[in-house]
């Protein structure tokens, strides 16, 4: 096991001493010295979440055109998050692998191999969580990423909003496992959803700024800057939503609505506050029913009414959906969410956002109107705690 940490650290310096661009091909020649391997690539998931796109090695050699996800094998590799292993049709083994840092698919690490014993599957699988690391880091220096992922043209609202969005759509905790997803990815204009953990809460949020293109993406600039300004300076969901709402009609003709939530990892318990926003709904023991909260003003709206906190107990085994009203209205109206959510209940929430995602988009027949974002929240309960007996 020694040797094999060694390996492992030394791959992780050597991509550090890459380039940025770079670091991808290092992993190549690391899996072809150690084991001979053919035809190594790495294989991410585009904007939209449709098409995979090969990237292309630092010497320019083997572009290709996007390869459809749904139904390939890559498809189930990234939806079963197992290393999938056939033959490759000369005598060798083909090994592709997901490559997952926290939850959040990035895409597959292909390999050919003459010889795949457990030991070499093993180390692959190492090499691919290594990979993992390495593309997260280098993204923070490079555009090479960003700029392979797109396989249609971007608009600029869009550009703005996905600015918006934490880095990762997944994450995977002790207590929890949360995914987050919006459709159309690449045109896009209002919407936002948000998360980031510290050491005793998870905070949440999900908004909808008025309007279209790029005014409503600057409106919610604008609101995301204000809430995790609050936030970062240690303010609850209450005070939060008040500094967000003041910086609206401070700086902006616009409102907005929005739900946030501050959920505490050791006790479950979630306050929230919902600025003119649609219920959450809650799949639990099997039923899918709204949160009926109180509804307060949407930001931005000039009345002496205040915001209200609210409390809502989660359980293990809860599973909380936060949507936008793109979910919702017109032709997506069409769509039977309750039954998706139900239906999709036993899946990881980042499989079961696709689901959702996929119905309003096949309701509206690949045209929405207005942007539809959906989080979904697994809670698991703090799971270090020793369970009390009865």
């Amino acid at each position: 096991m020694e040797g094999a940490d060694l390996e492992l650290g030394e791959l992780l310096a050597a991509a550090e001493a890459a380039p940025p661009g770079e670091s991808v091909d290092v992993v190549a020649r690391d899996l072809q010295k150690r084991f001979g391997a053919e035809r190594v690539s790495f294989l991410f998931v585009d904007l939209i979440g449709q098409r995979l796109v090969r990237l292309a090695p630092a010497d320019g050699t083997d572009r290709a055109e996007p390869i459809d996800l749904q139904g390939s094998v890559y498809d189930s590799v990234l939806r079963s998050q197992r290393q999938h292993v056939e033959p490759d049709g000369q005598g060798g083994r083909r090994v592709i692998t997901p490559v997952t840092n926290r939850g959040d698919c990035l895409g597959v690490l292909e390999v050919t191999l003459q010889c795949a014993d457990d030991t070499v599957l093993r180390q692959v699988r190492d090499a691919a969580h290594a990979l993992a690391y390495i593309i997260v880091t280098d993204g923070r220096f490079t555009d090479l990423y960003h700029l392979g992922r797109r396989t249609t043209e971007t608009s600029l609202a869009a550009e703005i909003q996905h600015q918006l969005l934490p880095a990762a759509p997944c994450c995977e905790a002790v207590q929890f496992t949360l995914a987050a997803g919006l459709v159309p990815a690449d045109d896009i204009g209002g919407d936002t959803y948000d998360y980031t953990l510290d050491r005793d809460t998870l905070h949440l949020s999900i908004t909808d700024a008025m309007g279209h293109d790029t005014n409503s993406a600057l409106l919610a600039t604008l609101l995301v800057s204000a809430l995790r300004r609050a936030r970062r300076s240690g303010c609850d969901a209450l005070k939060q939503a008040d500094h967000a709402h003041q910086a609206l009609l401070s700086h902006s003709r616009g409102l907005a609505t929005g739900q946030l939530l501050c959920v505490d990892l050791e006790t479950g318990l979630c306050e929230l506050v919902n600025a003119g926003h649609p219920w959450p709904l809650l799949l639990r023991e099997g039923t899918v029913e709204e949160v009926k909260l109180a509804v307060n003003l949407p930001f931005g709206v000039a009345a002496p009414s205040s915001y209200r906190l609210q409390q809502l107990q989660l359980r293990p085994g809860d599973r909380l959906i936060l949507l936008t009203d793109g979910m919702l209205e017109r032709g997506a109206a069409v769509a039977d969410l309750t039954s998706v959510i139900h239906d999709t209940g036993e899946l990881h929430p980042r499989e079961a956002v696709r689901a959702l995602t996929a119905a309003v988009l096949d309701a509206c027949h690949g045209s929405l109107r207005d942007d539809a974002t959906v989080m979904i929240l697994d809670w698991h309960g703090d799971r270090r705690r020793p369970v009390e007996e009865a």
